[in-house]
């Protein structure tokens, strides 16, 4: 699996041979894809660009140890929630723990707790419910998360990682989903990486408005 290709705006050598609409599939096929007049082939599916807005949304996280961030998609492919693990609403994240091994205080585990991403994607809804919706998620939902799942009507979870399938609560999540008849599956993505340059804006020109034209008598 390699990186997404981005279009550069750069000037393809032809030798001093102009292309027009008769020249062969070999020489079109030589043309900066940025001077052709043709859909790209390398865009985003809805899967990886949805499983890609989980992962983004999880660098909004801060807990140390693990990132998770979960979209909810209708069925129209709008994008309806997006949540990330975190402290709830009024609890600081500068005061409560985020450790889990503080054997000397129990309270101070973050597991006692912090939000987990389907939860605050469920919460953040931003329509009247997310019912027949599917969510991305980069873990397996765990089995309290599961149960959320169900009751808010999500019909389809798509999820990245199992690397939890040997625990409890993931065999009663599972468990719990089938009986509810939620369908889960395990996406694999077609690329390793999804690299966001901010400054592609600035030297790839094609995916820039054209300049406003400037009137006569006007600098």
């Amino acid at each position: 699996m390699s990186d997404l290709d981005v279009c550069e705006n750069k000037p393809q050598e032809t030798n001093g041979d102009s292309i027009g609409l008769d020249e062969s599939p070999a020489k079109i096929a030589k043309t900066s894809p940025c001077q052709r007049d043709v859909a790209r082939t390398d865009y985003l599916a809805w899967d990886e660009y949805f499983m890609a807005i989980a992962f983004l949304s999880a660098k909004r996280s801060k807990d140390p140890c693990t990132q998770v961030g979960a979209c909810i998609v209708n069925r129209q492919n709008r994008i309806v929630g997006i949540g990330y693990n975190g402290m709830p609403t009024g609890c600081s994240d500068a005061l409560f723990p985020w450790g889990k091994h503080n054997r000397a205080d129990k309270m101070e585990n973050k597991y006692l707790y912090v939000c987990h991403a389907e939860m605050n994607a469920i919460l953040n809804k931003n329509a009247s419910d997310v019912r027949d919706c599917r969510i991305y998620v980069a873990l397996f939902p765990c089995n309290e998360c599961a149960k959320l799942i169900i009751q808010a009507g999500i019909s389809e979870v798509v999820y990245m990682s199992d690397k939890h399938a040997h625990k409890l609560s993931t065999a009663a999540a599972k468990r719990m989903f089938q009986a509810a008849s939620v369908t889960f599956w395990q996406y694999v993505p077609k690329n390793k990486k999804i690299v966001i340059d901010f400054s592609e804006i600035d030297w790839n020109t094609m995916s820039q408005m054209p300049e406003t034209p400037v009137k006569n008598g006007s600098s």
